[in-house]
């Protein structure tokens, strides 16, 4: 069989060679210059590691591929990393200390010298190609898991030498000085070899698996036609005078034997299907092929010149039977092989997608070093991925504002939950009704009107005692005066207690007109309770109407109705949960939407790469306008829908009872707050009220208290006149003045009757109000203090020095003026309560 004798005829390619080069010390500097010794210090770990990588490059290949392979992948990772932080070239701010030299892989007398990192990388990249091919040519390929490993191989081999054409060939050649190895022609020329021979093992396998001859002419002839390829750039400028003529020889041959190999196995599929006219004209053109590629196979290896003879020998027997049978027995005129048709091919082979391997986007070196051009960009793609959110966003939110407003004007879903029977009030005034039961509800206003008389009772109490006070001291003193006649010369209790008298009757005035604002609000509460009962309905949802169905249903297709509409509103809502979805998916992609180490390892233009970054998010803003599409179809369906549910429950009489219950709500809402807020009034006037009376009480009873130490004082004095006393004795040695008042034309008592060394151990007739016992009130923390208080620690004066001849101690009382003036008043003239006149109470209509 041909395919054994193919073993081993396959090509690899040799590395290029290159010099040692010192890239430590001047990266360092140009860090140490351009950022600081800190950041020179903090990536010297990864220039050391840089180091290591060049020099491992430069010493004689590991001799195993694969390790060989992962250092130059590692080293070309690293080159991209430094290529967009150190900018090498002969400019003075730049690298331009290092310059990089490579040999021609097959022409090693030729060299190329750059100052730049292009060239290094190029280099990089051709020897993984190279690397990859004599990974591929040392397989075992006399297996079928070998050959299969060498096509994997081989299809490396060619991605990496496409690759390497794409994305730095063009940036080289416009270096100083290049090389022929490293040019698009050859360059394209190895990625077509290295496709022939990946094609060639496939094939290799299907002839093993004992495919159809159909089947294995088709793969054959693919085979030829990357060997034709690869044979037209080889045998074209600048590559026809590079290459040695074995290189030439040997891909004529192969591009020759697969032509006829395809011949050899179409013929085969002809002869079955009795094809024999054209079976003959394709082994003709087969054998054709073998015989012109055998007179130019000089120097080609024996096991190449041995399978194209077998192959020969094949194709003869084969094309000896079918002129027999042609000529015996199906007498087909034979055509020529210019007027064939292509044989047809089938390729099992592409270039593999190198980006992934190549990525350095998520290397860690020289991390830290960002430069402005990378930053800028970064802000630039952010700026770019925050309008797409903020686009996407605001339809989203206009199309769940659009679904709201429709909705709402069509009375959904209200109308079918108040068909289950599961109302609802509008947001606001469950709010206010919810805020109304938890103050009490209008079942909690007869609690606050008791308050209401249960204050206004302890206010009348406390005035009416407060009074009997006063009437109490006024009888005592009237009784005093009658007994002892003109020798009770002290004030009446009249003409000191008109004030608090009066204070006292417009107490009695404002509980009055406060009584009267009692029953309008009690009245108020009678009147409005029906209308405010509503509002104590637990939950108040059962208080509005249910949508009814009808009575009379001549198809019975209410239910149907019913179902279909709620379908559609679920579908509504599930929309509307997908575009939240939607938008949390835009938010997360965003967060973890990283591109600065991808930034780290473009060089010239982002525009490219923003592209395909931003397209991430396309699939997102395709969904979006998905949604909203669908939402507009199925709102425009829930309308067609809502009409028929409408015209069916007569949804026009029940929105009208709907309304009206709300009004009603609203209306004892507002009523109640009314009702509460004058109660509330009411409760805080009786409570001021209440103690400005016991103010003024507490008045009263100092007032009567100090009276009655007056009144014991006078009595003695009386008794004491009536048993036969010197008058003017007492006047020199007794405690008390006289009860005349001095005129002011009186003249002073001379200073020697005055004798103050023998004054009467009498007590004095005040003591402070903290030594008196006072059951029946204590005296509140506030207000002013009565006006006949002393000084807190201070000994009241009872005795007066004589030089200023003070009237009767009886006559000192805070309530009394010793020259005939009005009483001074104990209390604030101002009435902290308007009078009656003045307003129509705490009342509000």
């Amino acid at each position: 069989m041909a395919s054994s004798a193919l073993s081993n005829l396959m090509l690899a390619i040799h590395e290029k060679k290159t010099n040692s080069v010192d890239l430590y010390r001047p990266f360092r500097n140009y860090v140490t210059f351009t950022y600081s010794e800190r950041e020179a210090q903090l990536i010297d770990d990864d220039l050391e590691t840089l180091k290591q990588l060049r020099s491992d490059l430069e010493r004689v290949p590991d001799p195993s591929p694969a390790a060989r392979r992962d250092l130059l992948i590692s080293y070309y990772k690293a080159l991209c990393l430094v290529e967009t932080r150190f900018p090498i070239s002969s400019e003075k701010h730049h690298v331009n200390a290092v310059s990089f030299l490579w040999y021609d892989a097959f022409k090693q007398k030729q060299k190329a010298t750059q100052q730049g990192i292009h060239l290094e990388k190029a280099a990089v990249l051709f020897n993984l190609g190279a690397t990859y091919s004599q990974i591929g040519l040392g397989h075992d390929r006399t297996t079928v898991d070998g050959r299969r490993q060498a096509s994997h191989a081989f299809i490396a081999a060619a991605g990496t030498f496409s690759y390497l054409k794409d994305n730095e060939s063009t940036k080289l050649s416009m270096g100083q000085s290049t090389t022929v190895d490293m040019s698009g022609e050859c360059l394209g020329m190895l990625e077509r070899l290295m496709l022939a021979q990946a094609q060639e093992c496939v094939f290799e396998n299907t002839i093993a698996k004992g495919s159809t001859p159909g089947v294995s002419a088709k793969i054959a002839r693919q085979v030829g036609i990357f060997y034709e390829e690869a044979l037209a750039a080889l045998t074209a400028s600048p590559l026809k005078e590079h290459f040695e003529k074995g290189w030439i020889s040997h891909v004529q041959l192969k591009a020759a034997l697969f032509y006829s190999e395809a011949c050899f196995r179409y013929g085969k599929e002809l002869h079955e299907k009795e094809e024999i006219a054209e079976e003959i004209a394709r082994l003709r053109s087969g054998a054709s092929r073998l015989a012109e590629a055998k007179k130019s196979s000089r120097g080609a290896p024996a096991q190449l010149i041995e399978a194209m003879n077998t192959l020969e020998s094949s194709i003869n027997v084969n094309l000896d039977r079918a002129v027999k049978e042609n000529d015996r027995v199906y007498l087909m005129r034979v055509p020529s092989p210019s007027s064939l048709s292509p044989l047809p091919s089938f390729s099992m082979v592409k270039p593999m997608n190198m980006t992934e391997i190549l990525d350095a986007s998520k290397e860690k070196m020289f991390a830290i070093l960002v430069p402005d051009s990378s930053a800028k960009a970064l802000s630039r793609y952010t700026e770019m991925v925050d309008d797409v959110i903020r686009t996407q966003a605001e339809r989203l939110q206009q199309a769940s504002e659009l679904t709201r407003v429709r909705l709402k004007e069509m009375d959904l879903p209200d109308s079918i939950l108040a068909l289950d029977g599961n109302s609802a009030l509008p947001v606001d005034l469950k709010e206010d009704v919810e805020a109304v039961q938890i103050s009490g509800g209008p079942g909690g206003l007869e609690a606050e009107l008791q308050q209401l008389r249960d204050l206004k009772r302890v206010n009348q109490e406390l005035l009416v005692h407060t009074e009997e006070l006063l009437q109490k001291e006024a009888t005592e003193d009237s009784q005093f005066r009658s007994q002892f006649g003109t020798r009770w010369t002290r004030p009446q209790s009249s003409t000191l207690t008109k004030n608090l008298q009066d204070r006292l009757n417009r107490f009695a005035a404002n509980l009055k007109q406060a009584g009267e604002s009692d029953v309008k609000i009690e009245r108020s509460v009678r009147d409005n309770s029906p209308l405010m009962s509503i509002l104590d309905r637990r939950p108040i949802e059962s208080a509005i109407p249910t949508l009814a169905r009808p009575i009379m249903s001549l198809d019975a297709t209410e239910d149907a109705i019913v179902g279909t509409l709620k379908q559609s509103l679920r579908q509504l809502e599930n929309l509307g949960a997908q575009r939240a979805g939607l938008e949390d998916m835009l938010k997360e992609m965003k967060r973890k939407d990283d591109i600065l180490p991808k930034l780290m390892t473009v060089t010239g233009s982002y525009e490219d790469m923003f592209r395909k970054e931003i397209s991430k998010y396309d699939h997102i803003c395709e969904d979006i306008s998905q949604n909203i599409e669908v939402q507009e179809q199925l709102l425009m369906q829930i309308q067609a829908q809502n009409e028929e549910f409408s015209t069916l429950f007569n949804l026009e009489d029940y929105k009208a009872s709907k309304d009206k219950c709300y009004k009603q709500i609203q209306a004892a809402i507002i009523k109640y707050r009314e009702i509460k807020e004058n109660i509330n009034e009411g409760l805080k006037f009786y409570v001021t009220l209440q103690d400005a009376i016991t103010n003024v009480k507490q008045q009263c009873s100092d007032f009567v208290m100090t009276r009655s130490i007056q009144c014991r004082e006078m009595i003695d004095d009386v008794q004491r006149q009536m048993s036969g006393l010197s008058f003017q004795d007492r006047r020199s040695s007794g405690p008390y003045p006289s009860v005349h008042q001095p005129t002011a034309s009186s003249p002073p008592p001379p200073q020697e009757t005055q004798n103050p060394s023998h004054p009467h151990p009498h007590a004095p007739y005040y003591r402070p109000p903290e030594q008196m016992s006072r059951p029946g009130y204590t005296i509140p923390p506030y207000g002013p203090p009565p006006p006949y208080h002393t000084p807190h620690g201070q000994a009241p004066q009872p005795y007066p020095p004589q030089a200023q001849q003070q009237p009767p101690s009886w006559q000192q009382g805070s309530y009394y003026d010793p020259q005939g003036q009005q009483p001074r008043p104990p209390y604030p003239g101002q009435n902290p309560y308007p009078p009656p006149h003045q307003g129509g109470g705490y009342y509000r209509q």
